[in-house]
């Protein structure tokens, strides 16, 4: 299955539980992707003890066979660059995990 995970918070438990269901995916065999808009592409300032939203994406990386990717107008709003944890995507590439993914869930 080919999975698309839409991240519109930057709410801990919701971005930690979206990863931990990311990565139970991967694990599962399917094929994962996240696309950060709005508030998500500011998911890791919330990362503390309790939702440890880095973990879950060291993990997610690490397997090699997920995707992240974030709004370049949305970083752009929030003065942030694109990195290896929030790579800089646009609609075209929203548009195109929509339109070619089995599921998509949003958080």
């Amino acid at each position: 299955m080919k999975l698309a995970i839409i991240l519109s918070t930057n709410n801990a438990e919701k971005n930690w539980n979206a990863f931990r269901l990311g990565n139970l995916a991967l694990n599962s065999g399917d094929n994962v992707s996240i696309f950060l808009i709005g508030e998500g592409v500011e998911y890791l300032k919330f990362s503390y003890k309790k939702f440890d939203i880095q973990k879950q994406v060291d993990t997610f990386l690490e397997s090699r066979k997920g995707e992240i990717l974030a709004c370049e107008t949305c970083m752009a709003l929030r003065h942030q660059e694109g990195d290896k944890t929030c790579p800089i995507g646009g609609m075209a590439e929203l548009y195109n995990l929509i339109s070619t993914c089995d599921k998509v869930v949003t958080f």
